[in-house]
């Protein structure tokens, strides 16, 4: 499927990537790896945790938290897919990635990150049924339905992202194989190639367009209801309440497109390398440990669940 693999271009010379990573400097190297183990660490043991505690109860085996599990589920990989090999070539000297690896790297990649944009429609769809018409909430955001809707994101991400890939990978590389980040983003990696990028370029934003800008106005659309909704109900704690909901919701819309959007569909001129190792680490290492966290804190029936789990294993 990859030209590059079988070696059909005389132009084709790259067979492996070099990752440049964050910095050259020791000391920083140790740091970054440090907040990079941490980051990593907290994030699998926080989203285990989360999803352990909504499978353990069954009060919280509500769509919502069907939702949130799935969630959990792809920031844990999400972040795996980025974080270990961070730290493998952070603390080495063997920067290297093969080309089979980057296109496998990018392909989770895409798939994780489309599926969370997806999801999180998904999830406002849920918070709009709750808040907007709560009298069909069951009969609507039932089981089979959040099921099938969860199936469908994951299909689209899936063959989003092979879309994506196939157009990456199908181009010559021969201009340089020093990829100026720590992973395998496209844009970066469609910079080494000496072929036209004009296709791969246009699909890119066609595919960002529709499943990461489309999510996000799916989600604004679902909001601006749920605030006209909110702002009827009569009174303050109702109406406290109910933002509450959908404030943690919010955060992370706002944390994860922002970032997303920013570094797909920004105008080529305004690029800038160590712009989007920020933006990368926003959605690839912060939000995964962020999500839950959010909810967390702002869930009164999670934080509950946790302190009754304490208590038990207490006495």
């Amino acid at each position: 499927m990859f030209k590059n693999d079988v070696g059909e271009s005389n132009e084709t010379s790259v067979k492996t990537f070099i990752l440049l990573g964050l910095s050259n400097v020791l000391e920083l190297k140790i740091v970054y790896s440090f907040i990079f183990l941490v980051m990593y660490t907290s994030t699998l043991t926080i989203n285990v945790l989360l999803i352990v505690v909504v499978r353990s109860n069954e009060k919280l085996r509500t769509p919502m938290y069907f939702l949130l599990c799935n969630l959990s589920l792809i920031d844990i990989c999400f972040s795996s897919t980025v974080v270990p090999k961070i730290l493998a070539n952070t603390l080495s000297e063997d920067k290297s990635i093969s080309f089979l690896g980057c296109a496998t790297q990018l392909y989770c990649h895409v798939t994780l990150g489309a599926m969370e944009c997806l999801l999180l429609a998904v999830m406002s769809l849920d918070r709009y049924t709750a808040i907007c018409k709560p009298l069909h909430y069951n009969s609507i955001m039932n089981k089979g339905f959040c099921v099938h809707l969860t199936i469908a994101c994951w299909v689209l991400s899936f063959l989003g992202s092979i879309i994506l890939t196939e157009f990456t990978f199908r181009l010559s590389y021969c201009r340089s194989n020093h990829i100026n980040h720590y992973f395998c983003e496209m844009p970066q990696i469609l910079q080494l190639s000496c072929q036209d990028i004009w296709l791969s370029e246009l699909v890119e934003y066609i595919l960002v367009i529709i499943l990461g800008l489309g999510s996000l106005l799916f989600i604004i659309t679902s909001y601006v209801f749920i605030t006209l909704a909110i702002l009827k109900i009569s009174t303050t704690n109702q109406r406290q309440k109910a933002f509450s909901t959908c404030a943690s919701h919010l955060v992370i819309v706002f944390l994860f497109f922002g970032a997303i959007l920013f570094m797909h569909l920004r105008p080529p001129s305004s690029y800038s390398p160590n712009q989007d190792k920020v933006l990368a680490l926003i959605y690839t290492v912060v939000a995964p440990v962020l999500n839950p966290i959010i909810y967390s804190i702002r869930n009164k029936d999670i934080k509950d669940c946790i302190k009754k789990i304490r208590f038990a294993r207490f006495y």
